[in-house]
């Protein structure tokens, strides 16, 4: 993907600039489109919206959903160090890539029994990928946008959102069953710790295709509130 000054887009905006690169396409290739943002920051309901809007133009959209391709729980998580390693062993992206994304983008069509996990479980569920004539692929998870895999992109865009308002919703939908107060500790100690390394080490914003603001607070999409704000 070649690199390009940065911007912000409205969601309008986003579609068009999706058929327009889908369009642009030299090859028959299906259109590999990142979507990623801390957790919380509304890259699924995102990634929906997306579909349907392209689906309704005539464009066989589908979304892989990074989530289902997380490590174990006794890999993903450890006490010593949970940030850093939620990080770095969070998820299988490597076998993603190389068994499911890239021969679905450079052939269209893949039949692939998978192991995914649900982030609630403890062990794989088989799964079986059965997508053909796909035009664009939709991939959203947390960590996408990064420099070992960006080049692999055509479009890649980062969904901003405050801390604070990730945390709200992730309070609204429960997530993973955990008490109010375990979720907020989760999210201040593993998740956002986790996030700013994230940022640290890859700068995904500065490698985003362009940017989409889905947070009310953020002005300009700049600025992220501290954790110690995070109550």
């Amino acid at each position: 993907m070649a690199k390009q000054m940065t911007y912000f887009l409205a969601f309008n905006q986003v579609v068009s600039k999706i058929v327009e690169k889908y369009q642009e396409l030299e090859y028959d290739y299906s259109l590999l489109v990142a979507l990623s943002g801390i957790d919380g920051a509304g890259k699924g309901h995102l990634a929906n919206q997306l579909s349907k809007s392209l689906n309704s133009l005539g464009m066989k959209t589908i979304i892989v959903h990074g989530d289902d391709w997380l490590n174990l729980p006794h890999i993903r998580f450890n006490a010593k160090n949970p940030a850093e390693n939620f990080y770095r062993n969070g998820f299988r992206f490597e076998a993603m890539f190389k068994d499911l994304i890239l021969p679905l983008k450079k052939q269209r069509f893949i039949q692939l029994e998978a192991n995914i996990l649900k982030e609630t479980s403890t062990h794989y569920l088989p799964y079986f990928y059965d997508y053909e004539d796909i035009d664009i692929i939709i991939l959203e998870a947390i960590y996408l946008i990064q420099p070992t895999f960006i080049n692999d992109y055509d479009l890649a865009f980062w969904v901003d959102c405050s801390f604070k308002t990730a945390l709200e919703r992730a309070l609204l939908r429960g997530q993973e069953g955990l008490s109010k107060q375990d979720t907020i500790e989760a999210y201040k100690t593993l998740y956002f710790a986790a996030q700013l390394i994230h940022f640290s080490q890859d700068n995904p914003k500065a490698l985003a295709s362009a940017i989409i603001n889905n947070d009310f607070r953020l002005n300009n999409c700049r600025d992220y509130p501290q954790l110690f704000e995070i109550h």
